[in-house]
């Protein structure tokens, strides 16, 4: 099945349920490699362990192009646009009837009941920190690269259209423990790592992997961080 077909599955599952006003529940697969979830679509975010995928993550990040940090004015959040639009022009999930926020958990929640679109109970395995959550509201969704940083960076001169697709994109998306959200803050990968050690190789590739798809370049500091995490 197509991405675009499992999207059109998913709206339409969302759709029937919010008309016969009942929740629903589903199992949700494994955490997957960053290294074969290049659309964000599969849940979560696995370690890399082997020394060949360390490898094959190495060379991605060397890929990156680099400059200096551009001057830290001007942004906004609604540079990027609603928060958790439904509206974005060119990525999955967009168009779907769900705000992008319960899409995600939908995406990475074990145990998931909805209530329409709207996410009433989940068990997430936070990739970050390694807890396991149960509480919906305990839960914030992290931009891997986070949306003032880009903006730094050079998202400041792009269209409209490419921010809101960046904010809303599911490769740039993880539901995690809040706190650690909230610890990240704007920090790229030189000033802030997941506390859990083994997923910080996979972290600097899906950092890599999103700024890669947007054409945005990353400081010369969070590229050799993000080469040590997986060498």
């Amino acid at each position: 099945m197509s991405t675009r077909d499992a999207v059109a599955v998913l709206a339409g599952a969302v759709i029937i349920a919010s008309l016969l006003g009942q929740s629903h529940s589903s199992p949700q697969a494994a955490a997957a490699s960053p290294l074969h979830n290049g659309d964000g679509v599969r849940s979560g975010l696995a370690p890399l362990t082997t020394t060949t995928e360390r490898r094959q993550a190495a060379d991605l990040i060397a890929t990156l192009r680099t400059r200096p940090m551009g001057a830290r004015r001007g942004y906004d959040r609604l540079r990027y646009g609603d928060n958790w639009t439904d509206t974005a022009p060119g990525v999955p999930y967009a168009h779907n009837g769900c705000r992008t926020r319960d899409d995600l958990l939908a995406r990475d929640g074990h145990d998931v009941t909805r209530d329409g679109c709207t996410v009433t109970a989940i068990r997430l395995d936070d990739p970050y920190t390694g807890q396991t959550i149960t509480r919906p509201a305990d839960i914030q969704v992290d931009h891997v690269v986070p949306l003032s940083y880009a903006w730094y960076m050079g998202a400041r001169t792009w269209r409209m259209n490419k921010r809101l697709d960046f904010a809303q994109d599911p490769l740039n998306l993880l539901p995690v423990l809040g706190t650690a959200n909230e610890d990240k803050d704007g920090s790229g990968p030189a000033a802030w790592l997941p506390p859990r050690r083994a997923i910080r190789c996979a972290y600097a590739v899906r950092f890599a992997q999103v700024a890669l798809k947007y054409k945005l370049p990353v400081t010369p500091g969070d590229k050799s961080v993000m080469l040590r995490q997986c060498r």
